[in-house]
């Protein structure tokens, strides 16, 4: 029998694209603190972008995978909205 992993996925926004076959993603969530406020806390994951496909700004989904270096053990799946040029 062949089994289907569900992996993780991300989406997010490109902040960074300087090296090479990476790009960093910004990735929002909004939490509620308990005192009732909602905060918005952010982090920033470095993903494999094979082709150098990603530009800054783009919104992409990334996936985790296996780690490929010290800092990146995640993939860009697809980019779901290109940033205006």
């Amino acid at each position: 029998m062949s089994e289907t992993k569900n992996t993780r996925t991300l989406t997010g926004k490109a902040v960074s694209t300087k090296r090479d076959k990476t790009v960093a993603v910004l990735i929002e969530r909004k939490v509620k603190h308990p005192i009732g406020k909602i905060v918005t806390k952010s982090k920033k994951y470095h993903a494999h972008d094979e082709n150098n496909e990603v530009r800054e700004g783009d919104i992409v989904e990334i996936a985790e995978t296996r780690p490929i270096s010290k800092t990146k053990a995640w993939k860009v799946n697809k980019i779901v909205e290109r940033a205006p040029v």
